[in-house]
């Protein structure tokens, strides 16, 4: 774990957090941008935002210790703000998500909203208050906002009533196999759940999205993945946890068919390596080893259509 000094007692980031910044020289100025933008509360504009989504990406831990990242779909206006301190949720049970088990009373949660077609997106962090089975509340821990890098528009309709869950029987598995080998490698997007342990007892999670060209993580012969990772807003809150707790879950989505896999399993982070130089435009790597592994078919009732764009070039003009 990164040593502690009497000077980061008092910053916004945690060790691991702060460990990565300092390996690109960026603490000092990152201090205050954590200070003014990591709230504990939602600003208006979020407040707005999320009940405008027909889906949410959640990171959530079960009871062994695994993180899982997932996606949950439903009418707008199933996610609503009463108070700029607590984001009220309106989804039902869903069984065979093996995210499920960590969306109990009490259990800490992380929360992206994501808008493909206009590519904002903004992050959550916080606690669960179960209300019923059909619904729970998040006191939020932290609130921020994202910038638009490396995300790939695309525009979502509804393939079937989001309340008739699909028929399609989960697969669980020990391997990748070539469907889920698949849906990796062709991949411009996923989304990636990690989560740490602070000093003063609290879980604090996070879940966030991964973006490049199609192809831009690669997969080796013994199922290791790696993932380049670019240039960013040097919050480096998933590559600061792998620092600190190097557990991580993945979910990978495939926008035709709606079918979802995700991974739970082991994370490391890869700040100097000749191997780096073989990722265009890449800082540094990090690495996933998948340990549990579930595809589920049909998961998700929205089909998304892509636009075209060059999201690099985008993100950075």
């Amino acid at each position: 774990m990164p040593e502690q000094t009497s000077q980061d007692a008092t910053s916004p980031w945690h060790q691991g957090e702060l460990a990565m910044q300092r390996s690109v020289g960026v603490v000092e100025r990152m201090d205050g941008p954590g200070r003014n933008f990591v709230r504990k509360a939602m600003p208006e504009q979020h407040r707005a935002f999320f009940p405008m989504l027909p889906f949410i990406v959640l990171g959530a831990v079960d009871a062994k210790g695994d993180v899982w990242a997932t996606l949950r779909a439903a009418r707008p206006g199933f996610l609503s703000s009463p108070d700029p301190e607590i984001l009220d949720v309106d989804l039902p049970r869903d069984r065979v998500d093996p995210a499920e088990a960590g969306l109990e009373h009490g259990d800490a949660i992380a929360m992206l909203g994501i808008q493909l077609e206009t590519r904002r997106r903004n992050r959550l962090n916080g606690v669960i208050r179960r209300t019923d089975a059909e619904a729970f509340r998040v006191r939020v821990g932290q609130s921020f906002g994202n910038c638009p890098q490396y995300i790939q528009p695309r525009s979502c309709v509804f393939a079937r009533d989001p309340d008739r869950p699909t028929t399609a029987p989960p697969l669980h598995a020990a391997e990748l196999d070539d469907r889920m080998r698949g849906m990796i490698l062709d991949a411009d997007t996923f989304f990636v759940a990690s989560y740490v342990d602070r000093d003063h007892g609290e879980r604090q999670m996070d879940v966030s999205h991964r973006g490049g060209y199609p192809g831009f993580v690669h997969l080796g012969a013994d199922g290791v993945l790696t993932i380049p990772d670019f240039s960013g807003n040097r919050f480096f809150n998933t590559l600061g946890n792998f620092l600190v707790n190097p557990r991580a879950g993945l979910v990978f989505i495939d926008f035709e068919t709606g079918d979802m896999l995700q991974m739970a399993g082991k994370a490391e982070v890869v700040l100097d390596s000749p191997d780096i130089t073989g990722f265009p435009n890449a800082e540094r790597l990090w690495r996933f080893t998948p340990e549990k592994i579930v595809l589920r078919p049909d998961a998700l009732p929205l089909r998304w259509s892509k636009e075209s764009a060059d999201l690099l070039r985008r993100s950075r003009g």
